[in-house]
């Protein structure tokens, strides 16, 4: 009987060992399972861009970050509004599509706290007519068509002030210049500024107002050439360059730094520069 006991315990302790065993092995396995997938996880790089040029240069890095290991995956938008608020509910790891004073506005409006990794590129601004063939051509009270974007206005009516249709305030910020800013308008423009920047394109070829002003990638979009089909055009010195935009924080993680690197690499700014022929500008900073 007692070697009948002896015998029962003793298998019963090589089972719980065996189970304790397997159990400390199906817990490695699913720790390095685990890790596999947080390491995959961190080799992906997520980011939302407007169609042209942004996506479009964002797929000429696409083999360039391969060979760091990295797979870059991109989701294209049509607004300026869904990129943010991808981004900050985490479903991108970054954005590309806008510059600083939008950013800045975007972050008063909403409270995201971004950062921003990096500028990338310019996309010269530019003013179009199907009337007329210079700015100074414009006659009194000429309608000028702009994007319902605040964020936009200043930028615009620096390009106005640079061609010298109007005088801004002195002492202001000028990239948030508004309207009410404008001191001296001696043509008497008036402003349409109802429109989203995408219909821009459209109301340009509709021939609609006197002069329309759209930004550059929903002028390429459309099959607009910024620098052969303008009537003035924003100078390459401008301050909005188009940058890579994160969560706070995130902007230190390596594979942003990574994507950084790529999209201000050599490879990629020969290629904007070939591509665009001056409608959109490399940063070389």
């Amino acid at each position: 009987m007692k070697k009948w006991l002896l015998g029962f315990l003793t298998a019963a302790i090589v089972l719980v060992l065996a189970a304790c065993g397997g159990g400390d092995k199906a817990a490695d396995k699913e720790s390095k399972d685990s890790g596999s997938e947080a390491s995959k996880e961190d080799k992906t790089i997520v980011v939302g861009a407007s169609n042209t040029p942004h996506a479009v240069i964002l797929e000429e890095a696409k083999p360039l970050l391969e060979k760091e290991g990295y797979d870059l995956q991109i989701e294209t938008f049509q607004d300026y509004i869904l990129p943010n608020t991808a981004l900050e509910e985490g479903d991108l790891d970054a954005n590309y599509f806008q510059h600083i004073p939008y950013l800045e506005l975007q972050e008063e409006e909403h409270g995201y706290d971004f950062a921003n990794a990096g500028a990338i590129h310019l996309e010269p601004m530019a003013v179009y007519s199907k009337k007329y063939k210079k700015l100074s051509e414009l006659p009194d009270g000429a309608t000028i068509i702009m994007s319902n974007s605040i964020a936009e206005h200043g930028r615009i009516l620096m390009i106005l002030e640079s061609e010298g249709l109007i005088t801004l305030k002195d002492g202001i910020d000028k990239t948030k210049a508004q309207l009410e800013d404008i001191t001296d308008n001696p043509k008497n423009l008036q402003f349409d500024f109802d429109y989203e920047p995408a219909l821009l394109p459209q109301i340009y070829n509709n021939g609609e107002g006197d002069a329309v002003v759209i930004n550059s990638n929903y002028a390429i979009d459309a099959g607009i050439s910024p620098t052969e089909d303008s009537i003035a055009i924003e100078s390459t010195d401008s301050p909005y360059a188009n940058l890579i935009v994160t969560r706070t924080g995130d902007e230190n993680k390596e594979k942003i730094q990574a994507l950084v690197k790529v999209l201000k690499s050599k490879e990629i700014q020969d290629f904007i520069t070939k591509e665009w022929k001056g409608a959109v500008v490399p940063v070389t900073e």
